[in-house]
């Protein structure tokens, strides 16, 4: 009897001490392409996207570095956000380095230049066929089975929700600001994004999503509502980022996986300074093209110009809303308390 009520209290101490537990989410630097791991309470992680091949595995390395400071020994899910070398090219690198249980990917390469992309793409294949992991192939508005974590699928091989999300669907007053642009034919329009929700907070990912598919996503209503973290799209080249989503969408924290000489474009960077309710835009690498003039305050930048020695930043959240930054260069922690 009594060895029975201390079973029940030990596992209500530990389901109260999960509930408290952060999810920790690692912004690590591939030089300009991403790769992002989120780690939930329980111990569930989903990898978004790979970074480069090549490189002496440097980004495998990394990714694994990353994984092994949160206790990894395995990377649960891996989702592909699409198939261009900066996201999906580290593939074989990273399958030889730690155990992958699940891809999770938007289905097939429509990008049939005779480049790179189609050998990627090939090469993502040949992993899959020797059986050893589990296959899922996503579709807008599904949920993830991702233990721990909400995962909500935004868009996927060119398409995108065709509903607001709860809370969701106010007109939105800045489709007027955002150009028309034409549609996309590349792999980057047929980014599959999500958004991540942990208890009250929401973190946006969309990929390498383009301007086009981002007014169809955002316009003539605001599908999305407010998040408050934003990873910026595309590493914040100006393909992306349009006032239709960024300003819309209100997000207090923004973070750009770019590289020092691929992203940061000033009109994205004049963007985000104006969008409304942002508190802080967090770098990976100062932008060469952004400049002192626009790149974030320094504090606030992971690598500065000249170096590669792949600082990143890391984000521990609660349940409540509450979260922190960390820049791994500094070692210092920014906290952001619950959103009013």
């Amino acid at each position: 009897m009594l060895l029975g009520c201390l079973a029940v209290m030990l596992a209500l101490v530990a389901e109260a001490q999960a509930r408290q537990a952060p999810l920790r989410v690692f912004f690590v630097d591939v030089e300009g392409g991403q790769a992002t791991l989120f780690v939930a309470p329980s111990g569930t992680s989903l990898l978004i996207d790979t970074g480069w091949p090549g490189n002496q595995g440097r980004d495998a390395d990394r990714i694994v570095r990353a994984a092994h400071s949160a206790g990894l020994d395995k990377l649960d899910f891996v989702l592909l956000t699409h198939y261009h070398v900066d996201h999906a090219g580290g593939i074989p690198q990273l399958v030889g380095k730690i155990p992958v249980g699940t891809f999770i990917d938007h289905g097939l390469n429509r990008e049939l230049d005779h480049g790179i992309t189609e050998k990627d793409y090939a090469d993502y294949q040949q992993v899959l066929a020797a059986g050893k992991y589990r296959h899922l192939v996503a579709q807008p508005g599904e949920k993830l089975p991702i233990p721990g974590l909400d995962v909500t699928v935004i868009s996927a091989d060119g398409r995108e929700i065709a509903q607001p999300l709860a809370g969701a669907g106010q007109a939105n007053p800045y489709c007027a600001a955002s150009e028309v642009r034409a549609d996309d034919q590349t792999e980057n329009g047929r980014s599959l994004g999500v958004e991540v929700v942990f208890g009250g907070l929401k973190i946006l990912d969309l990929g390498d999503l383009t301007w086009d598919k981002e007014r169809t996503l955002m316009c003539p209503v605001n599908k999305l509502g407010r998040v408050d973290i934003l990873v910026v799209s595309h590493h914040g080249w100006y393909q992306s980022s349009s006032p239709a989503l960024v300003d819309a969408i209100q997000p207090r924290v923004a973070i750009m996986d770019n590289g020092e000489s691929k992203g940061g474009s000033v009109a994205t960077l004049k963007t985000l300074r104006a969008a409304p309710g942002l508190e802080t835009l967090w770098q990976l690498h100062f932008s060469a093209e952004g400049g002192a003039a626009w790149n974030t305050d320094e504090p606030h930048i992971a690598n500065l110009p000249g170096t590669d020695v792949g600082n990143d930043l890391e984000l521990d959240a609660w349940a409540t809303g509450r979260f922190t930054v960390k820049n791994s260069r500094t070692g210092s922690v920014q906290t952001y308390a619950e959103r009013p």
